[in-house]
C-alpha cells in the first residue's frame, strides 16, 4: 500500500495459504478500495457472507470491510452490516455516516433522520454537526409536527452544547410534549442552569401537559442542585401519591431531601418494602454528607453483603471521612474485596482529613505497585489536606508529581494550581503566588469557576462582593452589625483565606466580609420575619473563615444556618457548632 501498488495486495492474497490475519485483512479492503474494479467487487462479495468471522476480529477490520461497502455505493449491505456489528466505536458511526446520506438518491425519511442524528450525537465532532443541520435545513414543513423527530434534533443540539439553539429551535416547535420539555429541563440541569428548568417546569403546567414519573425525576434534581426547602416542598406535593412509589422517582427523592432534610429522605426509604443496592446507597450517601457518619456506618453494616457494590463502599467510606471515624474506615476498607482506585482515593482521602499523610502516601504506593497506570484522582487526594495542614512541602511535592505524570490533564491540574496558589496567599507569599499563577496562566489557562451562592426567598443568588441585588444596601449595612458582633465576641477574620491582592480601598475585613455565603446570611435576616432557620447553596466549597463565622453567627444570633458546598451540608446550630466537626 505504501507503493500505491494495490493490485499486488490482491495477488498475494490469492496466494496465501494460511489464514489472513487482522493486518492482512484491513490491507485487503483498503486495496480494494484503492481499485474499485471487478475482482475488488468479487471480494466484497465474497466478505459478505463472513460478516460474523470478521467481526470475531477487531473493531479495526469490520470498520475497515464497512469502509469499503460506503466507498462502493452498496449503502444497503453497509447498513447491513452496521446494524450486525455489537459492539460499535466511534469510527464504526464515522464511516457509516460519512457517504450514506451523500450518496443517498432520494431523500431521507424520518426514521432514517432520526438515526442520522443519533449518529451525528454519538461522533460529537463539527463535521457531524453541520451535516445534521444541513440535513434538518431540507427537511419539509410537514415533518415540524413529528415529535420523535424534532426531540430526535433537539436532544442532538443539546449533545453538542448547543443550548441556545435548541433553546430558539424549542420555540419553533408547534406542539410541545412532555419529552422535548424533559429534553430541555435535563439540557439545563446538566449545564447548572436548575433555575431554568423550573421556569420551564412551569410553562409545562401552564399549558397542562401531564408531567410523569420521568419528567418529576428531573425537576427533582433540579431541587437538589438549588437545595432550597421552600422550592422543594411545593413540587414533591404535586407529585400524584400512585407515583411515589416508582423507584427512579423514591432515589432522587432521597438524593434530593439530603439537602438538609435527613429525616425526610429516612421516611421514604423506611416506605421502601425492599430496598436494593440504590436505595441504599443513597441514604448511606445522605447520612454521610450531613454528618451523620455513626449512622452511615450502621446502616451499611445492616445492608445485604451480596448487594453492596463499589459506590456502597465509596459512599461509606466518604461519610467516614466527613466524621473523622478512621477507625471504622480502616475497618470497611480493610475487609472490601477489589478495592477499586475510587475506594482507594477514598480512603487516601479519609487519612489526608486528619493528617495522616504518611499512611495515605503507602497506601497509594501500595495501590500504584499493583497497577501499571499511576491515577490523577488518588495522587490529587492528598492535596486538600496538605492545604488544610499547611504542609507545604507535600504540597509541592504532589502538584509537581501531578504536573510531571499528567501534563495533558489540564481540567485536572486547575484545582492544584488554585489550591498552591491560595496556599501560598494564605500566608502573604505573594511572589510564590504571582509565579504559580503566571505558570497557571501559561500552561492551562482562565478557567476557574464563579462562586454563586443561592438562598431561600425566591431562590436569591449571590456572586462575592455582589452589589446586583436591589436590596444590596441593607444587606452590607446587616454585613457591618453582623461583623461588630462578631468582633465583640474575639473574632479575628483569617487573612489566610484571602487568595488575590488586596486593594488599597479594601481591609481583610472588607474582603472575607463580601464572601457570598455571608451576603446570603445577611439577606435572610433583613427579612420579615427572618426565618427560623436560614438556609444556603453554594457551588463551591466553604472557605474557613466563613465556616468560622458562620458557627458565631449561629450562636450569636441564635439562628440554626445550614451551608451545602460542593463536599457536604454543614449544620450549624445555635450552639456554635457545626455537624462535620471541623472535617472540611
Amino acid at each position: 500500500m505504501a507503493n500505491k501498488k494495490p493490485e499486488k495486495i490482491l495477488e498475494l492474497f490469492d496466494e496465501m495459504l494460511i489464514e489472513p490475519d487482522s493486518v492482512n485483512l484491513i490491507m485487503l479492503f483498503n486495496a480494494c478500495v484503492q481499485l474499485r474494479n471487478e475482482r475488488a467487487i468479487k471480494i466484497k462479495n465474497k466478505f459478505l457472507h463472513q460478516i460474523p468471522k470478521l467481526s470475531t476480529n477487531t473493531n479495526h477490520v469490520i470498520n475497515s470491510f464497512l469502509n469499503m461497502l460506503v466507498k462502493f455505493g452498496d449503502i444497503s449491505n453497509a447498513e447491513n452490516v452496521f446494524a450486525q456489528i455489537k459492539t460499535k466505536d466511534i469510527i464504526t458511526y464515522a464511516i457509516i455516516i460519512q457517504d450514506t446520506f451523500e450518496q443517498m438518491p432520494f431523500k431521507p425519511n424520518e426514521v432514517i433522520l432520526i438515526v442520522l442524528f443519533k449518529i451525528c450525537s454519538k461522533l460529537l465532532n463539527e463535521p457531524a454537526l453541520r451535516l445534521a443541520k444541513r440535513m434538518f435545513d431540507e427537511v419539509p414543513k410537514t415533518f415540524y409536527r413529528k415529535s420523535a423527530l424534532l426531540n430526535s434534533y433537539l436532544h442532538m443540539l443539546i449533545t453538542f452544547g448547543e443550548i441556545s439553539n435548541a433553546e430558539k429551535f424549542f420555540t419553533q416547535i408547534e406542539i410541545n410534549d412532555s419529552i422535548n420539555y424533559r429534553v430541555m429541563m435535563n439540557s439545563y440541569n446538566m449545564n447548572n442552569r436548575p433555575e431554568q428548568c423550573l421556569k420551564f417546569f412551569k410553562q409545562m403546567q401552564q399549558k397542562n401537559i401531564v408531567a410523569d414519573e420521568l419528567t418529576f425525576t428531573i425537576i427533582l434534581s433540579a431541587c437538589s442542585q438549588i437545595g432550597l426547602l421552600s422550592i422543594c416542598e411545593p413540587i414533591v406535593d404535586k407529585i400524584p401519591s400512585n407515583m411515589l412509589n416508582h423507584h427512579r422517582l423514591q432515589i432522587t427523592l432521597i438524593d434530593m431531601w439530603m439537602l438538609g432534610y435527613v429525616d425526610k429522605a429516612l421516611k421514604i426509604f423506611e416506605h421502601v418494602q425492599k430496598p436494593d443496592v440504590m436505595i441504599y446507597t443513597a441514604m448511606i450517601n445522605a447520612f454521610g454528607l450531613n454528618g451523620m457518619g455513626y449512622e452511615a456506618v450502621d446502616l451499611y453494616r445492616r445492608m445485604p453483603i451480596d448487594i453492596q457494590n463499589e459506590v456502597t463502599h465509596i459512599c461509606v467510606l466518604n461519610a467516614c471521612s466527613h466524621s473523622g471515624l478512621i477507625d471504622e474506615a480502616h475497618s470497611i476498607f480493610n475487609n472490601i474485596k477489589v478495592k477499586t482506585e475510587r475506594i482507594t482515593t477514598t480512603m487516601v482521602d479519609c487519612m489526608s482529613r486528619i493528617f495522616m499523610f504518611d499512611e495515605a502516601q503507602k497506601l497509594i504506593d501500595n495501590f500504584e505497585s499493583c497497577h501499571p497506570l499511576v491515577s490523577l484522582c488518588i495522587v490529587r487526594a492528598l492535596l486538600s489536606g496538605a492545604r488544610n495542614h499547611q504542609n507545604f512541602i507535600l504540597l509541592e511535592k504532589v502538584f509537581n508529581r501531578m504536573k510531571n505524570l499528567f501534563p495533558e490533564k489540564k481540567q485536572g491540574l486547575i484545582a492544584g494550581f488554585i489550591l498552591l496558589s491560595n496556599s501560598y496567599s494564605s500566608v502573604g507569599e505573594d511572589d510564590q503566588v504571582k509565579e504559580v499563577q503566571l505558570k497557571r496562566l501559561h500552561q492551562i489557562g482562565k478557567n476557574k469557576i464563579v462562586g454563586i451562592t443561592w438562598t431561600e426567598g425566591n431562590g436569591e443568588r449571590f456572586k462575592a462582593h455582589d452589589n446586583t441585588h436591589p436590596q444590596s444596601n441593607e444587606i452590607y449595612n446587616e454585613i457591618t452589625r453582623m461583623s461588630a458582633e462578631l468582633k465583640e465576641n474575639g473574632h479575628q477574620y483569617d487573612s489566610r483565606w484571602i487568595t488575590r491582592e488586596i486593594n488599597e480601598d479594601e481591609s481583610i475585613e472588607s474582603v472575607l466580609c463580601g464572601h457570598n455565603e455571608k451576603l446570603a446570611i445577611a439577606f435572610n435576616f433583613i427579612q420579615q420575619p427572618i426565618p427560623n432557620l436560614i438556609q444556603v447553596t453554594k457551588n463551591l466549597r466553604i472557605c474557613g473563615d466563613c465556616h468560622s463565622t458562620v458557627k458565631l453567627i449561629a450562636k450569636r444570633r441564635q439562628r440554626p444556618i445550614i451551608i451545602r458546598d460542593a463536599n457536604r451540608f454543614h449544620h450549624f446550630d445555635i450552639s456554635g457548632q457545626c455537624s462535620c466537626q471541623d472535617y472540611f
